[in-house]
């Protein structure tokens, strides 16, 4: 299996996800028929051949388009049903932050408990976690997933829940104060599951379904125990390859909490209907879900308890996407006009979330101010025109802060440009002034900032929240063979506990080696800095007080500054 493979293996893995987004629907082009639109939409996934999903549209509390698609199971021809239980990935989170609030409610824990009071074997690393901390992804614990990564694990190797306390005990320290930045992290959904358990005495699925998913008529609705758990009816999960082989793939071991969750939609049908008239929780409950985080600074985080809060072409939206390891999720609600837009499906490569946006454009375009005022531009013939030219100066790669070594890289080739991210396909993007882009293979947009000079040195991702990034100037530092000589050797960390070594290839160029992965080529940014690629994307080497190398640390978007020695 390749690196990139790492990039559809989700559960909210890295911070952005690029994938195709469907053509424009014809029925757009000719005239506004919301059902047309969508069925354009899901046309090329309607096929006995290719893994499929389903959609659903409720307004005003009522289904105003459902359908279902393509196959469940491609080994023995089952297609995609209306009643097909699929996996749903973090769109799960919802579901335990509102167990959360609801054991709150019934005194049972408070959401200002240290997580220590209720696993007291997680080690004390200075500062209290909160249980608030875990919910609202603040909590400063590694990203389990991506430790594991680093570590030399696949996300379908037989990852067991066990594994994630003893990797947070072997975490020397936080990686940011709790409550102080937003690092979306399944590890604290992972521990939110285990607090479950030990307050309530029973196992997370079996609690779950007793006063959760029954309450509710969500019948057909469970969190899955292990992938190999018999499910009647389910959608497998499927791969979709550049040069088109479809391949079959497992589920995420130990998602129990931060994903996991197998479902229908007419049990998600039901629990859209109790968020906006709750019969199983009192109304405040409700509200404490899309009540945003503040952080310790006063400002507040798009991320509230398990959703996320913001809107869409001006129209309230609350909304969670899920990835498990093949199956794609999207789960948008919209409070004012009691409105929902659901796709699910068993697809690596369909963008649920895409087509989720798609299609809320579609059905609610009447409430929509972005949609009305394309109209009218449209309808006056006023089109901006960018010279494509002048990117020049904005061409460059962008380094996020919220994830070090996550570079996104522009470019231009004659009249068309493009982002890289690393680790990922190359996209086209499109202008919308001269300093502002948009993508059209997911709800993303790009913003580029000037400095005083006038220069280009930073960029803002749009795309569930603004996360900056500052422009790498090209490295002034190229390493003789005699320099790159001291950087090489064996590598271990006692925290993941693993080797790896550093090598030159047959080109001269420096690679980081481990026995699972293909080599990661090594770019320097400047002495003693490198960026590589997933599962390491970016490498500071350590020397002590004499100069000489005895390290260095490795980040790679959620997990960053692992220390590993030079052996």
């Amino acid at each position: 299996m390749k690196n990139k493979h790492f990039f559809s293996f989700s559960l909210g893995l890295m911070i952005m996800l690029f994938v195709v987004n469907p053509a424009t629907p014809k029925s757009q082009e000719s005239g506004h028929d919301p059902e047309a639109i969508a069925r354009d939409l899901i046309a090329e996934y309607d096929s006995v051949n290719i893994p499929g999903g389903a959609v659903m549209v409720i307004r005003e509390g009522d289904i105003v388009f459902r359908e279902s698609f393509g196959m469940a199971n491609l080994v023995y021809g089952v297609p995609f049903e209306w009643s097909t239980p699929t996996n749903i990935g973090s769109t799960s989170k919802q579901f335990t932050a509102f167990a959360m609030l609801l054991l709150q409610d019934q005194g049972k824990l408070s959401l200002e408990d240290d997580i220590r009071r209720h696993i007291p074997e997680l080690p004390d690393l200075g500062e209290q976690v909160l249980l608030r901390h875990l919910i609202a992804h603040t909590s400063g614990y590694r990203e389990y997933l991506n430790s594991l990564a680093m570590g030399g694990r696949f996300l379908t190797d037989n990852i067991r829940r066990e594994e994630i306390i003893p990797l947070i005990q072997r975490q020397p320290s936080l990686q940011n104060s709790p409550g102080d930045s937003y690092n979306y992290n399944n590890t604290g959904y992972a521990l939110l599951a285990k607090v479950i358990e030990r307050v309530s005495g029973e196992d997370f699925p079996d609690w779950m379904k007793e006063h959760v998913f029954e309450p509710l008529g969500m019948h057909n609705t469970l969190v899955l125990r292990n992938p190999g758990q018999l499910i009647e009816g389910k959608a497998q999960g499927y791969s979709v390859e550049p040069e088109g082989q479809i391949l079959a793939v497992p589920d995420i071991h130990a998602s129990m909490g931060a994903g996991g969750i197998y479902t229908t939609m007419e049990d998600l049908q039901k629990w859209i209907g109790h968020f906006h008239q709750p019969v199983l929780a009192h109304r405040d409950i409700k509200d404490q879900m899309v009540k945003p985080y503040a952080f310790n600074n006063g400002e507040t985080s798009q991320y509230a308890n398990g959703l996320i809060v913001g809107d869409l072409n001006g129209l309230h939206m609350i909304q969670h996407g899920g990835a498990d390891a093949a199956h794609r999720s999207a789960f948008l609600m919209f409070p004012e006009v009691r409105g929902a837009v659901v796709v699910q499906t068993n697809n690596s490569g369909l963008p649920a979330q895409a087509l989720a946006t798609q299609l809320a454009e579609a059905f609610f375009a009447d409430k929509m101010e972005l949609d009305q005022a394309s109209k009218a531009s449209m309808a006056e013939g006023d089109v901006f025109v960018y010279d494509v030219q002048l990117f020049d100066d904005i061409a460059g790669r962008y380094e996020l802060e919220v994830a070090p070594g996550f570079v996104m890289e522009f470019t231009r080739e004659e009249n068309k440009i493009y982002a890289q991210a690393t680790g990922q396909p190359r996209f086209e993007i499109f202008a919308s002034s001269d300093s502002t882009f948009y993508l059209t293979v997911v709800q993303a947009s790009i913003t580029f900032h000037r400095n005083e000079a006038g220069e280009f040195d930073a960029m803002t991702l749009h795309q569930n929240g603004d996360h900056h990034g500052t422009r790498l100037t090209e490295p002034t530092w190229e390493p003789s063979a005699e320099e790159l000589n001291e950087y090489l050797g064996r590598y271990f960390s006692e925290e993941l506990e693993t080797f790896y070594t550093l090598v030159l290839d047959d080109e001269g160029g420096m690679v980081l080696r481990h026995r699972r992965f293909e080599d990661i080529p090594l770019r320097a940014e400047s002495k003693d800095h490198y960026t590589g690629g997933f599962p390491i994307m970016e490498l500071s080497f350590i020397r002590d007080e004499a100069g000489k190398l005895t390290g260095f640390k490795a980040s790679s978007g959620r997990s960053f500054d692992i220390v590993f020695e030079k052996q």
